[in-house]
């Protein structure tokens, strides 16, 4: 081939390639920017759906999607459950984890978020506050239940109601002020501290006792339903002929916390019984001092009725060294090996509890009754389907309540509900509280 042929090949090729160049597609500015979220959203474990999601609006719709489970059911919303921790709380914390078991958790495609609020809540108001407002950050959420329902709960419910109006908002045992809760819960449910500040002294008194000590401290007495229970409960004993003691205990949220409160009912209880004397009841409103307190009560002979918030594991399996872990959650076998430790610690006939939860319970039968209205088969505002959640949990037990009545203007307050369950005495069995008469009296005493 002569010089001239391989200029002419070559000028052909590069004719060629430039033609290839000039007619390839470029990659525009939009699909570099699909390629880098695509890449991203790799990098941080976000599908592409989730990617497009917060980029995007112009596709989004109001209602969240379902969530797959996992194992072919699908939670089309979420239950956002706040308790406190074992320490403060377990049998709300335990409702919280047998929900969980039920329905499953978010994080494992199931339909509970639970969260806890900090031990010293009364100094940390805004983290409380934070744990509760969070859950409504998840758009599934459509129901929030609070239990105990600590200070706090009503600003975290103010805030959730400003931005997501459609979160149903219920509050177990509040620690604040009837007429505040109200305002902005859907509803709030509290034990029955009006008939119970009756009917606990009535029980003491069928015990045998003879005197009544109230322990307690400043905060809680600052509680319009603690207050009024311990009127009552100090006016019964005037009626039914026995003595009522205040004996002021340290509150396990100030500096010395729970384990210096839980000391000084275990030094101060075995001369608080010498000097009482042994047919005394013993009755404390912090769930943390319960446990010191049954010890010393069962070693030295004393009557204990029930705990404030009443439970086989409020305060019992700490002080009689129980294992219930094979019995977790099924409360007849938990409530037959308590009675069995109580007998073998010299309680029978003097200790009692309710042979359900009031805190477990509670927390479940919200959720329970809170998911019943979202699928349409419960009506807010309906307490006898309040009533059916309960029992889903608690079959057997008698329970009894009304609607809470404010007694400075004699009206009612419809969302807040009073409750009690039966008293169950170890080694004696029921004690038919829910149908004892309460006389008109009491339920008016401030």
């Amino acid at each position: 081939m002569n010089k001239k042929s391989v200029i002419g090949v070559c000028l052909i090729l590069l004719v060629i390639i430039i033609g290839w160049v000039a007619t390839r597609p470029a990659l525009t500015p939009q699909e570099e920017t699909t390629v880098n979220a695509t890449q991203d959203a790799t990098e941080t474990g976000e599908t592409a759906t989730e990617a497009t999601s917060e980029t995007d609006s112009a596709g989004a719709t109001d209602e969240p999607s379902p969530v797959d489970t996992g194992d072919g059911a699908v939670a089309p919303f979420h239950i956002g459950v706040a308790t406190l921790t074992v320490s403060q709380a377990e049998d709300t914390y335990r409702g919280a984890e047998h929900l969980i078991a039920i329905y499953g958790s978010v994080a494992d495609g199931g339909m509970i978020r639970h969260v806890t609020m900090p031990d010293s809540f009364m100094s940390e108001m805004e983290t409380t506050i934070t744990q509760i407002v969070g859950l409504a950050d998840d758009p599934l959420v459509k129901v929030i239940v609070v239990d105990d329902a600590i200070p706090g709960t009503t600003e975290a419910f103010r805030r959730i109601k400003e931005t997501r109006s459609d979160v149903i908002c219920f509050a177990g045992e509040p620690q604040e002020d009837p007429g505040v809760i109200s305002e902005v819960a859907d509803l709030a449910i509290y034990a029955d501290n009006i008939a119970r500040g009756y009917l606990v002294i009535h029980t003491a008194k069928e015990l045998g006792a003879e005197k009544f000590v109230h322990i307690s401290f400043p905060r809680h007495m600052g509680y319009e339903l603690l207050a009024r229970r311990r009127a009552i409960m100090e006016e019964a004993c005037k009626d039914l002929g026995m003595e009522f003691i205040f004996e002021t205990a340290p509150d396990p949220t100030s500096d010395v916390g729970i384990p210096g409160a839980q000391q000084f009912i275990l030094e101060k209880v075995p001369a608080w019984v010498e000097n009482y004397g042994k047919n005394t009841a013993f009755f404390a409103t912090n769930d943390a001092q319960t446990e010191p307190l049954l010890v010393q009560v069962a070693k030295h002979g004393a009557i204990f009725v029930e705990p404030d918030l009443p439970s086989p594991l409020m305060g019992y399996p700490g002080a009689f060294g129980i294992d219930l872990q094979n019995e977790a959650g099924d409360w007849p076998a938990i409530l037959k090996k308590v009675e069995s430790s109580v007998a073998d610690a010299g309680g029978s006939g003097r200790m009692g509890t309710w042979a359900f939860s009031y805190g477990w319970s509670t927390t479940c039968a919200l959720a329970e009754f809170g998911k019943n209205i979202i699928e349409g088969s419960a009506t807010l505002g309906n307490v006898d389907d309040l009533w059916a959640a309960y029992a889903k949990f608690t079959p057997g037990a008698n329970w009894n309540g009304s609607i809470y009545t404010d007694p400075n203007t004699s009206a009612t307050i419809d969302n807040l509900l009073l409750v009690y369950q039966d008293t169950y005495v170890f080694g004696k069995g029921y004690m038919n509280a829910t149908s004892v008469e309460i006389p008109d009296k009491y339920l008016t005493i401030k």
